[in-house]
């Protein structure tokens, strides 16, 4: 039997620096459940993200059957947009469309996810185990930074890191994204780590 664990098998994608550095992100399946709304507030968020864990354990279960390997399942990330960028404000997300997902390895089939879909979902009675998908993100070229404390408090480092895409000669592109490497149930909110991720373009 193999352990995978994913974050080391794509270490370059699940760690950074506290200063803003420039990497090109290669494809990655991932487990997907889009919403709309402040997190905060949104129940809609919250039944994504206990409907999420369920399901990926379950995509562990299924691949471990299948092949005898095991794999660490992998941290909560989140896509976060509007549909103007522009109008992309870190202190107002109420109108933020979003996508929590959790990243999969290439074991994961169509066959298996529906199947693991409907079990689960069936047998968790989970409230968003239908909107679940699997689904191959392509992000490239982005800027990303090591983010410590509350998300609340994430504004500043969000808008450094768009500072840092303009002084480089990028424009933004693509969706925010975030990478949530502590537990918050488990983490005082000071000491909560996120890799802070944004796609751009060379102007």
């Amino acid at each position: 039997m193999t352990n995978i664990d994913l974050k080391k098998v794509h270490r370059d994608h699940y760690s950074a620096k506290t200063s803003p550095a420039i990497v090109d992100v290669p494809d990655h399946n991932y487990l997907m459940i889009d919403g709309a709304g402040d997190p905060n507030t949104a129940t809609e968020y919250t039944d994504a993200i206990t409907s999420l864990y369920p399901i990926a354990y379950g995509l562990r279960a299924a691949i471990k059957d299948a092949t005898g390997d095991a794999y660490t399942v992998m941290p909560l990330e989140g896509l976060w947009w509007t549909p103007d960028m522009a109008d992309f404000d870190p202190n107002d997300k109420a109108n933020w469309l979003w996508t929590a997902m959790i990243c999969l390895p290439d074991a994961v089939t169509d066959e298996m996810a529906a199947e693991v879909f409907a079990a689960v979902t069936s047998k968790k009675k989970l409230a968003a185990g239908h909107k679940a998908r699997v689904e191959t993100y392509s992000e490239g070229q982005a800027a990303q930074v090591m983010y410590v404390g509350s998300y609340s408090e994430e504004g500043p480092s969000i808008m450094a890191l768009h500072d840092f895409i303009a002084e480089s000669g990028g424009t933004l592109s693509g969706k925010h994204h975030e990478i949530y490497l502590s537990d918050p149930r488990k983490t005082e909110p000071d000491r909560l780590k996120t890799i802070i991720r944004q796609p751009f373009d060379r102007a």
